[in-house]
Formats: C-alpha cells, structure tokens, sequence
C-alpha cells in the first residue's frame, strides 16, 4: 500500500482562476484519505462505478469491460467480458429467488446489447439486442417488480427479462435520465423536455401492461443533463444552461425554480480586482445529491447548497474546481465530495454562520453571490432589520491528487474508504490512513500473540 501526501493543489489556470479558485495545504486535519491502492485492470475510460453490497463494487466504461472489486482489499474478483462497445448504463436488481445483498444481478447497457450477469459467478444469464437504438439509462422499479429501458423509446422489462411494453419514438437524442415517481409514474428527460408516463399493470379487463404519455413539461429553455429525487413527494431537475427546477412529484407543478442572470461584465469590489465571469455554456448543472434539507447542485465549476425550506440557495463555492463538475455526494458530519474534469477530487464542509441582514439579496440563481447587473435602486434597504439570517459557507477541507484526467464518479464505502474512476483508466481506492494504520498494529499485535513473541518467556 502507498503512502499518500498530499500536496498544495494543481496550478491554477490564468490570472482570473488563480483568484477564484479556493486551495488548500498540506495541512488537511480533517482530510482522513492518506491512503491509497490503484487499481489497474481497464484499457479505456472508466465511466461507472456501482456499489453490490457492503464490500464489494463493479466498474465499467469505454472498453466494455466490467470488473468487480473487493472495496476492503482492492482485490480484482471478476472480469465480465460480452460487449463489443463502450458501455452507457449500469444498474443493479435483485434476482426473483432470492433477496439477499450477495446475490445481486448487474444489468449493463452498450450500442450492441444489454446483458445481465451473475455478480458471484460471473456468468452471463441473458443477453437483450432487440433495442432500436442505445439504451443510455436504466431503472429498477422494486415496487412493481420491472426495470425500465431510456433510450429512443422507453421499455418496461420484467424480472425475466421479458418486455411488457415499450413506448413509440419518442426522440432520435433519446430519454437521458429517469426517475421513479407516485402513482405508478416516472419522470423521463428527453431534451428540454420533461416527460411524464404512466404505468398501466394487468387487470382481469386489461390483460397485458401498458405505458402512457401523460404530461410534457417545457419549462426548461435548453437540454435536462440532470434528474434526481428528493423525497417522496419532490425530485428536481437541471439544464444545460444553470436552470435548476423542483417539482411536485403527485401533481407535476414546480415548487421552485433558480435561473441564472449572467452579465459579460464581471462586478468588481474592493477585496478582489479579479472577478472570473462565466459564460451561459459554462453552467451546466451536471449532478446533484439530496439530503431533507437542501439540494447539492454542480453547476459547471461551481458547488451550491440550495435550502428546500427558504428557497433559495444559502452556500456556494462558484469556482470550486478548474474544471466542470461531474460527481458530488452528501457525506455524514455535513460534508460534500465533488470531482471534476480538472482530475482532482475534493472535500468540503457546510458550515453554519449568522449574518445580519441588512440588505434584501439580489434573486437569482448566481446573482446573490455576485453576478449579474444589479438594480441599485431596487436593493436599497428600507429598513435595518433587527434579526440575523443563517447563511453557510463551503469550507475546502481535503484535495485529493491522484488521478491524471478527468475523475468520472466516485463510490463512498465507509470504513472501506472512497473509489474513485477516471478517463486515465485507473481506479483509486482511497483509505483512511489512521484507521488503515490501527488495522495494520492489530493483526501485527495478534500475529505475535499466536507465535508467542508478545510475551516471552523469562530465563
């Protein structure tokens, strides 16, 4: 096992970013991955990473090939080898005779077919190539029993890998994400649209399922990248040009929406000369993760903290990274993991601070962080207020530099540590170094109790 320090951070990029961009030392106390494996077994980009139980994982990508890995050890457990392209979709499910962790099923989705394999065995039990075009996502509704097919059209399959029933054409740049809602409902992003289908199951009168359009949805003004839920009564969505939208999940209305304003101008103040200004194609909103209070949002380089409650975004770091944000993840004791293009995957605190609030903030999106054109005149206080607001800030806690390319995603496996997968063909096993070291005294400690040089004897 290596031995990693961490150093300073990358260089920054021009003037502009080298003021923006947020860096940290050596110094990282509450940085606990000082530890790492690499894990060598792919010849392309590593796309996926998807957790099988408590210790074991499987990756996937450009190559076709998929792999599953022991996350204690970093031991390669099995190779699965049966697509001729790269690979668009992982997912999980139970088999129908049994519903214990270990004996889960992977479905895996390429241009030429979709396939399932045997996560013990390794063994292919069926392979699917009648689709009309690439499946780029999959779903597992648990509660009907069936998974669901995104790509052109959309197909409802059986456990059995039968197909009940399957929409028309719906787009030639096909459904991009998918969510499960109530009521039988998913919510199916096909460009900018958002569309909503009804699950129809077999009656004594309808024999056979069936799936129904039942609501298209246009507030978003360019293509959805991005497609979460919530909680059981609200998912949100993300577009290309920053537009984040929540929706009611049983009624399909929006609850709130942020929109950038951005300015060609960038503002200036007296702290910073610099201000780095982006552009409409910088911001997209590429990944999100919930928690019951907020949504985590990735908006091109940026990390937000949008409050469900307050409605409005109460944190952000609007240059978090060098490059755009492709992963982020909720962590216990209020951190967030992002990685990015830059290569680099870093750690974040959301910490509580109280401010008074004296002036109105500006609405929008970006514009009460500081973009965009400000009306003075009608942000003027008209009164002192008395009482404080709680805002947070995004402290950078952990950079860690390991990866070469972009960081695709990344797995957070507890006391087994956080992997992470890259266009650089590796995979990094991140290890909590104190805890790795403590591991390591313990089996020393009992090796030398069983060979009886702990306590040896007098003479």
């Amino acid at each position: 096992m290596l031995r990693w320090l961490i150093g300073g951070g990358r260089e920054p990029q021009g003037l502009a970013e080298k003021a923006a961009l947020q860096t940290i030392g050596e110094d990282q106390g509450q940085n606990p991955y000082t530890e790492l494996l690499v894990l060598k077994a792919h010849r392309d980009i590593v796309r996926f990473l998807v957790q099988l139980d408590g210790y074991r994982f499987a990756s996937a990508g450009d190559d076709g090939i998929i792999v599953v890995w022991n996350a204690q050890t970093g031991e390669k457990l099995l190779e699965l080898r049966g697509h001729t392209q790269k690979i668009t979709a992982v997912i999980t499910f139970l088999p129908l005779d049994s519903c214990e962790a270990s004996s889960q099923l992977l479905l895996t989705a390429s241009a030429d077919r979709t396939l399932v394999w045997d996560c013990d065995t390794g063994r292919q039990i069926q392979r699917v190539t009648c689709f009309q075009s690439t499946v780029k996502c999959l779903a597992v509704l648990q509660r009907l029993d069936v998974w669901l097919s995104g790509g052109s059209d959309l197909g409802v399959w059986s456990r059995k890998l039968d197909l009940l029933c399957k929409t028309s054409h719906l787009s030639d740049t096909g459904i991009s994400a998918l969510v499960e809602i109530p009521g039988n409902c998913v919510a199916a992003a096909v460009g900018r649209e958002l569309i909503i289908f009804r699950l129809v199951t077999p009656t004594e009168e309808l024999l056979e399922w069936d799936i129904i359009e039942v609501k298209r949805l246009l507030d978003h003004q360019d293509n959805i990248l991005s497609l979460a839920n919530i909680n059981d009564t609200s998912f949100v969505t993300g577009s290309h040009v920053g537009e984040l939208i929540i929706w009611d999940a049983l009624d399909w209305t929006v609850q709130a929406c942020e929109r950038t304003f951005w300015s060609p101008t960038p503002q200036l103040d007296a702290q910073q000369e610099i201000k780095l200004c982006q552009k409409q194609n910088d911001i997209p909103v590429n990944h999100f993760a919930c928690d019951e209070e907020n949504v985590f949002a990735a908006v091109g380089r940026g990390l937000y903290v949008y409050n469900l409650q307050l409605k409005r975004v109460i944190a952000c770091q609007k240059t978090a990274h060098d490059s755009n944000i492709l992963h982020i993840d909720k962590l216990p004791n209020r951190q967030l993991i992002s990685c990015s293009e830059d290569g680099a995957v870093r750690m974040w605190e959301v910490r509580e601070k109280q401010q008074l609030a004296a002036e109105p903030v500006p609405t929008g999106f970006f514009n009460m962080w500081g973009f965009g054109r400000v009306n003075k005149q009608a942000n003027q206080p008209v009164k002192k207020q008395e009482e404080n607001v709680t805002t947070c800030s995004l402290e950078l806690i952990g950079d860690l530099i390991g990866h070469s390319s972009s960081v695709e995603m990344f797995l957070y496996f507890e006391d087994h540590g956080l992997v992470t997968c890259s266009a650089d063909h590796l995979i990094i096993l991140w290890k909590n170094g104190e805890r790795e070291s403590g591991l390591r005294s313990l089996k020393l400690f009992q090796k030398l109790e069983e060979n009886g040089d702990l306590y040896p004897e007098s003479t």
